[in-house]
Parts: C-alpha cells; structure tokens; sequence
C-alpha cells in the first residue's frame, strides 16, 4: 500500500528526483518542495503520512527547527531525515527533534521505503549499522577527517560553482546561460568540467555528491529564499 509522503530538500533537483522516483514505486508525493527552512508551514498544511526531509548538515544548529514545528503541530506526520553518513552529533539532534528515523542520503531506494513504512507504523527506522557506527566514535572519537566539501569547492573555478549551484537548482543549459549571461557552448563546456572535476558521470550525481558532502552550502552565496513547490 502506497505512503502518502512530501519530500523536502535543500535542493530542489534532489527533492524533485526523490519524489518522481517514488511516485512511480506506487506512492502517493503530496508535493517536492525546497528550501527546508520554509517547509513546516507546507508540511503542516498538506499533512502527509511521512516527510522526507533531506539535510546535508544534521550537526548544524537549527537545522532541525522545522522538524520540531511539524511534529508539535501535526504529530501524526513522520519525519524521517535523508542526510550525510551521520556523526553522533547529527543523529542525536534528528532524534531529539522529533525525527522518527534517520536514512543515509546514498541509500538506494528500498531502504529509504523501508524506512518509511516503519516510520508510518511507530517504530524507529534507521540502520543498526548506523547506530553501531555512532555509538563507535563516541567511545572511540577519530581524528577529524578532511572537510571533503572544501577539498571540492577548491578544485572549481567560482564560475564552476556558479555552475553546480544553478545544476543542482534544476536549470538547464540554456537557463544557466542566460542566468549567467554566456553563450549556451560555454555553458555547456562548465557544465562538463564540473562533472570531469566531481567524477560523476550525471548532472544529478554531481547535485547529490555536492549536496552530500555540503559543497552546494559553501558555493551557495544567494539570499534565503521561500519554498518552492512542486506539485
């Protein structure tokens, strides 16, 4: 039996991609919306069973706010957090939100279905292996790994993060060229050196490896801005 879902994301291609992808697996996207700081409200008033809510930062403060708004004002909604290979850190606060499980962004599409039919049903849904793998580096804390999200910003000239912030928002060719004022070519020649830099092979893998190791956060320089719906 289909869930009734919202999927909401930082970023809108992955919003969008997650939401056509389970909606042709039978279930039913009350809507894919962007950014997740606007998305309580949206959430709210829909009222579906399940929200996906993906985050490439669950350690950041506040970005868990609208979780607490949607689970004190519609409690029969279930969150459940797409995010990072998590740190201690970040699993704790999408559990002391209100979160009722918590998902590895690159996970393939049945689990993140698995997880919400446990959701829907009362039962915590995450990966034993994800908490084993907190539960480790909190008795045995590693040494802080490289910020892979700034090892790639530095290997993109700032017209190539331009670039990837406009991919991961959805524009195509032709949008990004007339949004950056250059002939379509030389917006297809950027588009392609990010995707050799990233060593991807997909607009969208290079969106999800961006958003995944918080490169779109720190490439990202435009204001906040209000949800943006689909659907």
């Amino acid at each position: 039996m289909g869930v009734r879902l919202m999927v909401v994301d930082d970023h809108r291609l992955l919003a969008e991609a997650l939401a056509s992808a389970l909606k042709l697996r039978g279930h039913r996207v009350l809507a894919a919306a962007a950014p997740t700081a606007g998305s309580a409200e949206l959430v709210v008033s829909r009222a579906p069973e399940i929200c996906l809510f993906g985050t490439a930062a669950p350690a950041e403060p506040g970005t868990f706010d609208p979780v607490l708004r949607i689970r004190r004002e519609r409690p029969q909604t279930a969150v459940v957090v797409l995010g990072p290979v998590p740190s201690p850190r970040g699993i704790a606060a999408a559990f002391a939100a209100g979160a009722a499980g918590y998902v590895r962004h690159d996970e393939r599409i049945e689990g993140v279905e698995r997880a919400m039919v446990k959701a829907r049903a009362g039962e915590a849904a995450i990966a034993p292996q994800l908490l084993q793998g907190a539960f480790a580096e909190l008795l045995n804390p590693a040494a802080q790994p490289d910020d892979e999200g700034r090892r790639l910003l530095l290997m993109l000239t700032p017209r190539e993060a331009e670039v990837l912030v406009r991919v991961a928002e959805g524009e195509d060719t032709r949008v990004i060229a007339a949004g950056m004022r250059i002939a379509p070519s030389t917006a297809r020649t950027h588009v392609q050196r990010v995707l050799m830099k990233l060593g991807v092979g997909s607009r969208l893998e290079a969106a999800a490896l961006a958003a995944r190791t918080g490169l779109l956060d720190r490439a990202a320089l435009g204001t906040p801005r209000g949800p943006d719906v689909v659907g």
